[in-house]
């Protein structure tokens, strides 16, 4: 029942928005863009909990949303976790042990919308803004984010600058919201009615079209050291998304590998981004 409805909802969803922009094409935009901001999955599952109560919990509010922190104490710089869309900080236990044993002290925290974080959507901007402020509670060296963690490392340097941050791990990233909208167009088949009326959603609350918004082009500003790691065969985030923020990224490695997929769990990576930490 549930792989139904995953097929038949998308374009159901898709003929609703066509629908309504016939009438209120700014009503469609808000409906679609909720929609694109609302996770399905990510919470914390009863076989999650233990392993995250090992770590120092703490709560910090953002514009009134409750964000849950977790803390691994250690000698070394802290580094700061930021997991991906429908994920949470357990997502890092294979890095944690890694880093923990390298001596690192180790923040991460679930987003908006996902963990045991309150709030009901999740976006970029969203996840930036929450970044900076545990940054200023915690104050990390370092950051690393999966996927559109990764995506909102990028972003949050772009916009805040280093401010203390000096290295920034991006893992399966992807970079061009054009190239991340068509995919949302594709799976709903809404009309361009409706993609028009997206951009001018973003034009009006957030003061960029959709064709701006690119972390390869925000790369070129970036102050701190960078390794980006991906998978040439990610079926999630395109490898020539990394390709282009490193070109652009100054002072940034590109390490590719191949058949590890989008979650890039695997130890060899984990020490690899250790080893970039301790240099």
């Amino acid at each position: 029942m549930r792989r139904i409805l995953t097929r038949i909802l998308p374009p159901l969803y898709g003929a609703y928005f066509n629908i309504l922009a016939l009438f209120s094409p700014k009503l469609a935009a808000e409906k679609a863009f909720t929609l694109f901001c609302t996770p399905r999955k990510g919470k914390v599952l009863p076989v999650q909990e233990d392993y995250l109560l090992e770590a120092r919990n703490r709560i910090i509010e953002i514009g009134g949303i409750q964000l849950q922190t977790y803390h691994w104490p250690g000698e070394r710089e802290r580094v700061l976790l930021l997991h991906g869309w429908e994920s949470n900080t357990f997502r890092w236990r294979n890095l944690i042990k890694i880093l923990k044993a390298e001596g690192f002290d180790i923040v991460a925290f679930d987003a908006p919308a996902h963990g045991k974080s309150g709030g009901e959507i999740l976006n970029v901007l969203l996840y930036a803004e929450c970044v900076e402020q545990v940054k200023k509670e915690y104050h990390p060296q370092c950051v690393v984010g999966h996927s559109v963690g990764g995506m909102t490392a990028v972003y949050h340097q772009y916009v805040y600058g280093p401010n203390g941050i000096e290295k920034v791990v991006t893992i399966g990233s992807p970079s061009e919201f054009p190239e991340i909208m068509d995919h949302y167009q594709n799976l709903l088949k809404f009309n361009n009615r409706v993609m028009r009326a997206l951009d001018n959603y973003f034009q009006k609350h957030f003061g960029f079209g959709i064709q701006d918004f690119s972390t390869s082009k925000f790369a070129e500003k970036l102050q701190v050291k960078g390794l980006l790691i991906h998978d040439e065969l990610d079926a999630i985030a395109p490898f020539s998304a990394s390709e282009r923020v490193h070109a652009r990224w100054k002072d940034s490695t590109l390490i590719r590998t191949r058949g590890l997929g989008h979650s890039l769990h695997q130890e060899e990576v984990n020490h690899q981004i250790a080893d970039f930490l301790k240099s």
